[in-house]
């Protein structure tokens, strides 16, 4: 029997990609406290994409607890600056800091998806894309800001490729899959190996 699949996010982008991906599936958030977790790792020192992929698995788990019998996808995204990782802005003034030190710089995101069922880990990957911002004045970032707004605060780098973002860059190196936060063509090959979706 093919196990139902459920999707242990929140993320309205990450819902909209399986759906375009014709997956049957439902959405389920994780109950878990990310800067908790990330605070019991500090001591580890992990690398971003170690963060990301605890991060994942910690929200699977949570949710195969409560749906034992069903594959549980958890995905979680870190955006790093060399060891730095960066959080999603509270405002406006900390939009404005991220930008301010990802300007020029190349940064990395880091895509993690976790299956987890009956408990247990049965697939994690990572995925990383690398994007270099051009170098933006701060008075270009006050315009950018004032334009978008509080849409930037959904973002962890303050920002949306998929609109006026998109102008912040000069150079992209990754899948469009992987800077949404969740590397979609791994994932379907997964589940295709796992008989979980048609193959």
């Amino acid at each position: 029997m093919t196990r139902r699949l459920i999707l242990a996010s929140q993320s309205p982008f990450r819902r909209t990609l399986m759906e375009h991906a014709g997956l049957t599936f439902r959405a389920i958030a994780a109950d878990i406290d990310e800067r908790a977790i990330e605070a019991e790792l500090e001591c580890l020192s992990p690398s971003p994409s170690d963060t990301a992929l605890h991060l994942a698995e910690a929200k699977a788990q949570a949710v195969s607890a409560a749906n034992p019998d069903c594959l549980v996808i958890g995905s979680d995204q870190t955006l790093s600056l060399g060891a730095r990782i960066f959080h999603k802005p509270a405002d406006l003034e900390a939009a404005k800091a991220h930008l301010t030190a990802l300007s020029g710089k190349t940064h990395a995101l880091n895509s993690a998806v976790v299956i987890v069922a009956d408990g247990e880990v049965r697939w994690r990957h990572v995925s990383t894309a690398r994007l270099t911002m051009r170098p933006l004045s701060a008075a270009f970032i006050d315009r950018h800001l004032a334009r978008v707004g509080d849409r930037v605060l959904g973002s962890v780098g303050a920002y949306q490729l998929e609109g006026e973002g998109i102008q912040l860059f000069e150079a992209i190196d990754g899948d469009y899959f992987t800077i949404i936060g969740l590397p979609m063509l791994p994932l379907l090959a997964q589940l295709r190996e796992m008989g979980a979706i048609d193959a």
